[in-house]
């Protein structure tokens, strides 16, 4: 190349061609197809393994606990060690999970499978890094959108596919096939895609404080389950709350006085940030106690509060809220733009509010609680979208990445922690004869979602109206 030295030309990327962008692609849609088959097959599985809803709850939320960790952490190390190199890591590791799911004979073995699936949440920023080292500008933004596209199709997918899959073969083929999807496309990716070179890095990783933060979220979803089943004296439950109380505590310290750490607390000192973090936590809490009340619901027995849907058709019926969801986040982003974060978020929790509030009082049809995981699904998604874009546009560039990360964080727990109380409201509701959840169990269900969601007007309130483009 005439003009630049030999090394400028030895160090320049290799451009990453068709095929690799093509497997990169396809290997989103079969992460985002392992992921999703847990949601309308959650009755199923309780049944299966006979286990409480509290308990069935933990599946989808191992799930998200490892993404919590992870999705700091995976851009770090992509930086440090190659995003190529990283990405196939991972993969094997989605794959073992993958495995062990599909194979899983009781609850702890699959749990187990579902924590090491959660590390697939780490793939997205790695593609990016793929992406935007093997790739011109222009194009590199395009492909970040179609990586992210694919991802949500593939959520779309599996949705669809749970229920099929489940009654022509088994629940267990449902973690099956995607998983084995996985692997070619993941081996596909390694053979074609480019090396990217290491940037060297002063920053040390925060292992201590990404094991603390894990303990302490898996402590308090464990402890929701046991509190809640009966079985425990006030004694040992207040104990529960002790060592929940002591891994947050631990976590906060080494957070504060790491170098590095994985989550920059100092960024709750701020007002805006502080309203912002609050208000993604409750949304999305609210989010994650509807997510799973609903399918519940669908899936308890005719005779009783439910309808007795098979998990075909509650895929088929949540298949509408999954598609809501992926079209809130480009919804959200421009309406933030236009009106505003705060009124974006206002209306969000207004319709919420207003949807649960129906809910609870109609629950007669399944079409009823259909168009409310839409209504639910679409204000949730474009709320917590609007704050994200408001709060990277708010703080300094320099802090960008840290204030954003954060609030993926507290998106992915507020949901994990909405799902874990919906799950043990339904324990504690246990008809003893029927071995059911009871219709007031779902009724109170609704209403504390509700309540939940106006009551985070209060903190919209102490909000400054976001700025318009």
């Amino acid at each position: 190349m005439k003009g630049l030295s030999v090394s400028e030309t030895v160090l320049s990327p290799v451009r990453m061609g068709r095929p690799s962008i093509a497997a990169l692609g396809v290997l989103a849609l079969a992460l985002g197809t392992l992921q999703a088959v847990v949601d309308p097959a959650l009755p199923l599985l309780q049944r299966e393994l006979e286990v409480s809803p509290a308990e069935g709850a933990l599946v989808a939320n191992a799930f998200l606990i490892t993404g919590a960790v992870v999705a700091p952490v995976a851009g770090k190390l992509g930086d440090r060690y190659g995003g190529r190199r990283v990405l196939s890591g991972l993969m094997a590791v989605v794959v073992a999970g993958g495995l062990l799911a599909s194979l899983a004979p009781n609850l702890p073995v699959l749990l187990l499978g579902q924590v090491l699936q959660g590390v697939m949440v780490g793939a997205l920023p790695l593609s990016f890094i793929l992406v935007r080292t093997h790739l011109p500008a222009g194009r590199s933004q395009a492909m970040i959108g179609v990586v992210l596209a694919l991802f949500t199709g593939g959520g779309i997918v599996g949705t669809a596919v749970a229920g099929p899959i489940s009654a022509a073969l088994s629940w267990h083929w449902m973690f099956a096939l995607p998983t084995l999807a996985v692997t070619v496309t993941a081996a596909v990716v390694a053979r074609l895609m480019p090396d990217d070179r290491p940037v060297p890095s002063d920053d040390a990783i925060d292992w201590l404080g990404a094991a603390l933060l894990s303990a302490t979220l898996l402590a308090l979803m464990l402890g929701l389950v046991v509190v809640t089943s009966g079985d425990l004296p006030p004694l040992a439950a207040a104990g529960v709350a002790v060592v929940v109380a002591a891994l947050a505590a631990a976590w906060v310290r080494v957070e504060r006085r790491s170098a590095s750490p994985m989550v920059d607390l100092g960024m709750l000192a701020r007002p805006v940030m502080r309203n912002a973090y609050a208000l993604t936590f409750v949304i999305t809490a609210v989010l994650g106690m509807v997510a799973f009340l609903i399918p519940q619901l669908f899936a308890a027995p005719a005779g009783g509060p439910g309808f007795g849907i098979t998990t075909t058709d509650i895929g088929l019926l949540l298949l509408p809220g999954v598609i809501a969801g992926a079209v809130s986040d480009s919804v959200g982003g421009f309406a933030a733009r236009r009106f505003g974060s705060r009124a974006v978020v206002t209306a969000g929790m207004l319709v919420t509010a207003a949807t649960l509030i129906g809910l609870a009082i109609v629950h007669t049809d399944a079409w009823q609680l259909a168009v409310a995981r839409v209504l639910v699904a679409f204000a949730a998604g474009a709320g917590t979208t609007a704050l994200l874009a408001s709060t990277a546009t708010t703080v300094e560039t320099a802090d960008t990445g840290i204030a954003t990360s954060l609030l993926v964080v507290t998106r992915v727990v507020g949901i994990a922690l909405g799902a874990q109380l919906g799950g043990a409201m339904l324990s504690a509701w246990t008809d003893p004869v029927t071995g059911h959840p009871s219709e007031s169990a779902f009724v109170a269900g609704f209403a504390a979602a509700s309540l939940v969601a106006a009551l985070s007007l209060l903190i919209v309130r102490g909000t400054k109206p976001g700025v318009r483009a």
